[in-house]
């Protein structure tokens, strides 16, 4: 099984770009292209953990918040990814190749993981 993304409406689109230009086969979606668009976190933790998609966002205010409150309730978590908005594009779009290309899925299930790793 490959690694799936789904990148909130906070992320930055150009590491979108970057990510798809290296690497345009990778399962990711921004959640403005689905029924998700302005979906409240909880009800997008929901979904995404639904769709198997670990969300990338750079909120770092209340995401991880109602992530672990999803995990203290038992609830599944796909995995989200806190990524620092302050770090280079280029950095960022490394580290989610590697991830994609060298990980599984499971290793990311219920967990909030802090970029950089």
């Amino acid at each position: 099984m490959t690694v799936r993304f789904a990148a909130d409406e906070n992320l930055h689109n150009d590491i979108l770009r970057g990510v798809l230009r290296r690497q345009p086969n990778l399962d990711i979606v921004r959640v403005q292209d689905t029924a998700m668009y302005e979906a409240e976190d909880v009800t997008l933790l929901e979904w995404a953990a639904k769709e198997g998609r670990i969300l990338l966002t750079h909120d770092t205010r209340t995401m991880p918040n109602y992530a672990y409150q999803r995990l203290r309730e038992g609830k599944p978590l796909a995995g989200v990814f806190i990524i620092n908005d302050h770090l280079p594009i280029g950095q960022v779009v490394n580290e989610l190749l590697a991830v994609a290309d060298a990980s599984e899925p499971e290793e990311w299930e219920n967990r909030v993981v802090f970029l950089p790793l």
